[in-house]
This record gives C-alpha cells, structure tokens and sequence, in this order.
C-alpha cells in the first residue's frame, strides 16, 4: 500500500508537473510570439514613418531645386535684356535663353514647361519650351500667349527680389501646356528684376506632380502605396485615381475620411501621425503612416504625405517565428513529461532558470541563465531559443540598416553618391561659422562641364551618368579629407575648401583641378574628352554667408564660360559677379 500510494503521488505529482510545464512552455511561446510580432510592427512603423519623412524631404528638395534654377535663370542677363525689350527683343538672345530652357527640361524630367513672361504686354510669353510627348520643343513666337491674367503672373510681379511664388498644387487647364495639360501641376516662379530694381518680367517653371512622385518613390519598396492630399485633406496622389482632385468635380474626398487618424494632422494639432492597423484604398490591412509637411518660402502652405504597406508583408517574418515557437514549445513539453516521469528535482530547477530565462529575452540582448552546455533535450531547447532570438534580433538589424539607408540617401546623390544640396549646406555653414569663430578662409570652387549635353545628345543619358560618376571619383580623389565635394544637379559639382591658406593656394587648387579633368575619360570603348568652366568665391572676402557665396562662384563660373571656357575666375577678379 505505501509503495501503490508512493506510485499514485509520484504519478499525480509528475502529473501535475508536467502540467505546468505544458502551460508555462504554451504560455511562454504565446507571450515570446506575441512580443515578438509587436516588436516586427514597432519596427515598421517607425521604418514606414522614416521613409515617409524621407519622401517628404525629397519632395521639398525637389521644389526647392526648382526655385533655385528659377532664380538661376532670372538673374541671367539675357533675361533682364530680354524682359527690357518685351516683344522687341532680339532673336539671337531668345534662342540663347531657350537653349538654357531646354537644358533644364533635359535633365529635370518632372519640368514640364519653362516660360520667361513680361511685365507688361499683358504678361506675354518672351521664350517659351515645352515637353510633350518626351520631346523638348521651343514654342514659335506667333505661338506665344498673354498670361497676365493668371494667378501666378501677378501673384509673382508683386514679390521681391529673390522671393520665389509656389502655387498650390491643382489640375494644369492652362491652354498650350502641351504634356502638362490636364495634369496635376505645381508653377515656381520668381521675378526677373532690371539694374534699377524695376520688376521686368518673371521666370515660370512648370513641374508635373505625376512625373515627380514617379522620381521620389522610385526606391521605395513595390508594396508601398503612396497619398498625398493638400491643406483641406483633398486627395491629390491615391492609389486609386479615381479619388484624386476631387474639389476639380465640386466632390470632397479626403484623407481624413480614409484614415481618421489624420484629422489631428489636417487641422494642425499633429505633425505626424502612425496607425496599425488602418485600411488602404483596397480594403486590406495595413500599417500607415503620415506626416503633415510644410512647403514655400514662408511655411503658411504645406502637404499631408502618406505611405501604407500590408501588414501581411510586416508580419511574414512571424510566420517562421510562430513555428519555432510551436516546435521549441512542443519539445519542451515533451522532455518536461519524460523527465518528470523520472525525477521532479533533476528537472524543476532547470526548467524553472528556462522558463525565467525565456520571459526576460523579448526585452533583453541576449538570453540569459540558459543551460546551454547541457548535451541532452534541455539543452537543445535553450539552443532552440537562442536561435530564435538571433533570428529576431538579425531581423531588426535588417531594419535598422534600411533606416540608415534612407537617412543616406535624403543626404547624398543617387547617381553619384557624392554629397547633395542640402547636405553640402549644411556641411558649408558648419564650415563658416567655424570660420567666423577662428579667423579662417574657406573657398568655394563651382564646376560646370563644358559640352556635356552634347555627350547625352551623341552617346546617351547612360554614357552621360556615367561620365558623371568618372568626374565624382576625381573630384573625390583630388581634395583633403576636410573638403567636400557635392553635386548640385546635371553636370554643376561644388567643392568646399575648408581652411585655406591663402589666395595663391587657390589658384593651384584650381589649376590642379582643370589639368585633372582635362584628362580624358574612358566609357565602353568610347575616349571622352572632359573640359569644365570653374568659378570660385571665398570667404570672408567676396561673402559673409553660404547663400552669397555659392551665388558668386555660379556668376564667376558663367563668367569662365563666357570667357572661353574651360578656365576659372574669381569671383573677387572684378567685384561685381558679372
């Protein structure tokens, strides 16, 4: 009888055991899998807001590059003189400025439409080049229209020097607007001012939204969809077209109908908002994020910019993960009732370091206090879960280092991978005021290559790219590890020299640098001779600060251009920028 009762309580007791094992090892595989799956979603939301915040800076770049080459162009002197003699200007000079017209459409695809309009003559078109049908084409004089009655020509006559106009974006009904007619636009435009700061005319650059969002999302996974809506909610980019610029039909459909959460956004009480799960434009389940993204030069209009992703693509990890959980879960139950059938104190106390062990690792580096140097079953399952951990976190890795390669990208060039726009201002003010606290010099060197549009004309946009990148690596290769080197669009490069030392060391830089480039490059068996006009400007003689020192090495290198090219000037050689 004491043996049978020894038996029944052993029995009972390893029972009862192997009953708790079952359900710590299920409850503890639920929670594993349940932290895990939330940890997938935090991490994409936070990588869908990045990247929605990397789309919304790109788009302001993409304005802004537009405004500066606005402003580029209205300070030519071809258009004051031509926006001086209005319908009397001289055809020489108007085919000049729509050949710098068509360079722009060549290399900036989202342009649509560059127009330089008088001030007077009831705002009549002076030059004006249009794509259509991916042709750049010059329109003829006899086809030139009066615009004076538009928004955007008075709106801008009114600004002052250097203010650039944005309209709203809206449906383009303007007549005459070729590719762009009937297509959701965005005018830039800005005044063009004569000598005595009389209002002259204006410079207007057309840019397709279509066209633009096809450049901004392009490195943006397929299973993003991407909204865009403006200050009222209106859809103005959806996945269903059907739904975009509805107030053009006298129809309301809004961002904030689809997606509650963006209310807090369109009437200003949040900047940025994530929510998962929501609903896309199809119905399915999906993790969305969007962030509310001032735009203009006085930050009163702004954007909502959205982008959505299914939540079965963030959670197909988990798949995998869920069946290690099961498998690692069904193993442990199945040691814990051979093992309790044998002895409850050889098994209670490493199953109860495990199954502490195994609630702490959602929220730890690594597991702990896991008996892995055991060679039996316990021991496979501590490996099991370790295993599934390194899983987890080289999954999260993954993620962070997509989040470092969006930050990169909003900072560097694609095609060349040198430094962008606003990466180098950024990297030139950190350099001024270094400058203004410890008396230095610093030089700004602007490269423009001579004949390149002829080189895309003759052998192609990918021989081009590629004589692009050539001229980086040299460029690269010719400066200290202080310098930066950028490229600012097309075929202009700027290097920031940092701490020079004197006016004399400039002028080797700058010789050095033409000798360098004159060498010729070789493409697929092709020998391309390499020329470039160089302007250079240097602080604090010729400027106090980043924006007027870029401007005066862009005027000295028009000036090396005009003075035969494939030289440099000054910018301080005559004082004036001219």
């Amino acid at each position: 009888m004491s043996t049978a009762l020894r038996g029944s309580l052993g029995l009972k007791f390893s029972v009862l055991l192997a009953g708790f094992a079952l359900l710590a090892g299920g409850l503890t595989g639920y929670s594993t899998y349940a932290a895990s799956r939330r940890m997938l979603v935090e991490a994409a939301e936070h990588a869908q807001l990045t990247a929605t915040q990397v789309l919304a800076r790109r788009f302001s770049a993409a304005v802004a590059e537009a405004a500066d080459d606005a402003l580029q162009l209205a300070q030519q002197p071809l258009a004051e003189r031509l926006a001086t003699a209005g319908d009397a200007a001289g055809e020489a000079d108007a085919g000049l400025l729509a050949e710098q017209f068509e360079a722009l459409l060549d290399v900036n695809p989202e342009y649509f439409q560059i127009r330089l309009i008088s001030a007077g003559l009831n705002g009549l078109e002076l030059v004006r080049v249009d794509r259509a049908e991916e042709r750049v084409t010059r329109v003829a004089p006899a086809e030139l229209q009066e615009k004076g009655h538009y928004p955007y020509v008075f709106k801008t006559l009114a600004l002052g020097k250097g203010q650039v106009y944005l309209s709203d974006i809206a449906i383009n009904h303007e007549r005459g607007a070729h590719a762009g007619l009937g297509q959701p636009s965005l005018v830039v435009a800005t005044p063009v001012r004569g000598r005595d700061m009389r209002t002259l005319g204006l410079v207007v650059i057309n840019l397709s939204l279509d066209n633009l969002f096809a450049l901004l999302r392009r490195d943006l996974p397929d299973s993003y969809e991407v909204y865009l809506a403006n200050q009222g909610g209106d859809f103005l980019v959806h996945p269903d077209t059907g739904k975009t610029f509805g107030f053009e039909q006298g129809r309301r459909i809004l961002v904030q109908d689809s997606f509650a959460a963006t209310d807090a956004i369109v009437h200003g009480s949040a900047t940025q908002v994530v929510a998962a799960p929501a609903r896309s434009a199809s119905g399915q389940p999906v993790v969305a994020s969007f962030v509310r993204h001032p735009y203009g030069h006085d930050g009163r209009q702004f954007v909502v910019f959205g982008l959505t992703q299914p939540l079965e693509d963030v959670l197909r990890e988990s798949r995998s993960l869920r069946t290690t959980v099961v498998e690692s879960v069904l193993l442990f139950s199945l040691l814990a009732v051979l093992l309790a059938a044998v002895t409850s104190r050889a098994v209670t106390r490493p199953l109860q370091r495990m199954l502490a062990a195994i609630r702490q690792f959602p929220d730890e580096a690594a597991v702990r206090a896991l008996p892995l140097a055991r060679t039996d079953e316990i021991g496979v399952l501590a490996r099991s879960f370790r295993d599934m951990q390194a899983q987890i976190r080289a999954y999260l890795d993954d993620l962070h280092d997509s989040r470092a390669e969006l930050a990169r990208q909003a900072s560097h060039d694609a095609l060349t991978g040198l430094a962008n726009r606003r990466h180098f201002e950024e990297r030139l003010e950190q350099a001024l005021a270094r400058c203004r606290r410890n008396g230095q010099s610093l030089a700004l060197i602007y490269i423009d290559l001579d004949g390149f549009k002829q080189v895309n004309d003759r052998h192609g946009h990918a021989t081009g790219d590629k004589l692009l990148q050539a001229v980086a690596r040299r460029l690269q290769q010719a400066v200290r590890e202080i310098d930066t080197v950028a490229r600012l669009g097309g075929d202009e490069f700027v290097i920031l020299f940092d701490q020079v030392s004197s006016h004399e060391s400039v002028v080797l830089i700058a010789e050095k640098l033409l000798l360098m480039l004159r060498m010729p490059v070789e493409i697929d068996a092709l020998t391309l001779p390499v020329r470039a006009s160089i302007g250079i400007s240097m602080y604090p003689d010729d400027a106090p600060d980043a924006h007027a020192l870029l401007n005066h090495a862009d005027c000295a290198m028009y000036r090396a251009k005009t003075h035969g090219r494939d030289s440099y000037r000054f910018f301080g050689a005559t004082g004036d920028g001219a």
